[in-house]
């Protein structure tokens, strides 16, 4: 987002023009930064066969899927839905990597189906099926390597309490059942979790990975996940790509020599590729000042971006309809029925009713985690493609939410 001639832009459009042309709160993405990003994380990795599947559970809109397909991405997919939406934008099954957590046999069964490549992180699962499928269907196994990463706890999922992955102390188990059913392991997975910095963390889990591998002789690929941190704020740490990626990509291709045959490297970034390119707009209703604080009230909660409430995230906010106004300090929260902040003691350029806030960081899990609490409409989705806005989804309206409801005669 930056300032032209006092009105702010992304991908050369101008945002309060589109406030007038689709309302508010909307969700506005800017392609160029998403591929901004995937070219930054696909050229990290020199000398290996980098395969970047986007975790789609981030932004799922099928628009921005297809715009990933047209990057080169694959698909990582954590349910069935999400399956269905990847072969609908265009992904092959064999493009998808269905990694599912705690999900029926049936579930499973259903992924089979549709022919895409199959994850596996408990043990009940892998028995139930390699006695089903055995060798026929390959399957790629997610590995909990117990090592503590991420931002925050509720998105750290490679510790020893997750509930995540088949636990590396497990692993000689894992492989008598692999010889039991005669299970053909292409892949071994492991994610540590979200906001990593450190290589060194990518690394130690990868060593885990390659002792494993001792177990398993036909895989094809290994899958080291994502987590890489992008800024929130300014002069935020952020993850150094470069530097993880020559470190991985050397200590890879000495595993592969040792392993005999070159494999591909796997990573799925979801957050790294689309949280930047993601701006939430929403309408100050009211201004309020009580004894202590000033509040700057918008026409939206946590029903449309539920993060700072959930992780405690931080998202930077710009007054984008005032931009050289005096700054003052506000607390910025949602008009939903309870405690609904977004942001404590932010300095903002001084905020009149009417005026458009700008959440930054807003492109993952901020609509794909947005609900109809309060029995509040969705908001409508904006993609910046090649300078032109696009509406990729419509407003909700009351129709939207009484589709599924049958009503009864009392």
């Amino acid at each position: 987002m930056e300032l032209v001639n006092g009105r702010y832009q992304a991908g050369g459009v101008d945002l309060l023009n589109l406030i007038d042309q689709y309302e508010s709160p909307l969700y506005v993405y800017d392609a160029d930064t998403m591929q901004k990003q995937f070219d930054k994380l696909y050229n990290a990795f020199p000398g290996v066969k980098l395969h970047i599947h986007y975790a789609c559970k981030a932004l799922s809109n099928l628009s921005v899927l297809k715009l990933m397909k047209k990057f080169g991405t694959g698909l990582d997919a954590v349910s069935i839905q999400e399956v269905w939406l990847g072969l609908k934008a265009g992904f092959s099954p064999d493009e998808i990597l269905y990694t599912p957590n705690g999900v029926s046999m049936e579930e499973i069964d259903m992924a089979v189906n549709e022919g895409v490549k199959i994850n596996i992180d408990n043990i009940s699962i892998l028995e139930q099926f390699g006695a089903k499928y055995g060798q026929t269907v390959p399957v790629c196994i997610r590995v909990n390597p117990h090592i503590m990463a991420g931002g925050n706890h509720k998105i750290s999922t490679g510790h020893i309490d997750s509930k995540f992955g088949i636990s590396y102390y497990q692993l000689r188990h894992v492989a008598r059942v692999v010889k039991l059913y005669d299970i053909n392991v292409e892949g071994l997975h492991m994610h540590t979790g979200s906001d990593i910095l450190d290589a060194e963390v990518f690394i130690r889990g990868a060593e885990l990975l390659f002792e494993a591998a001792e177990d398993f002789k036909d895989l094809r690929y290994m899958d080291f996940g994502s987590g890489f941190k992008v800024a929130y704020k300014e002069a935020d740490i952020t993850t150094d790509i470069n530097d993880i990626g020559s470190k991985i990509a050397s200590r890879f291709i000495e595993f592969c020599k040792k392993y005999g045959r070159e494999l591909e490297l796997w990573f799925e970034p979801g957050k790294f590729l689309v949280s930047e390119s993601g701006y939430f707009l929403a309408k100050t209703n009211v201004v309020k000042q009580t004894t202590s604080t000033m509040f700057a009230s918008v026409d939206t909660g946590l029903n449309h971006l539920i993060r700072p409430m959930l992780y405690d995230a931080y998202h930077k906010i710009t007054n984008i309809s005032n931009p050289t106004g005096t700054e003052r300090i506000y607390a910025v929260v949602g008009y939903i029925c309870e405690t609904d902040t977004f942001g404590w003691d932010r300095k903002l350029n001084e905020v009149r009713e009417g005026d458009i806030l700008a959440f930054h960081n807003a492109g993952a899990y901020g609509f794909s985690m947005a609900s109809n609490y309060n029995s509040r409409f969705r908001p409508a989705e904006v993609l910046i493609y090649k300078g032109e806005a696009h509406l990729i989804r419509r407003r909700e309206i009351l129709e939207d939410l009484l589709n599924a409801q049958i009503e009864i005669t009392l």
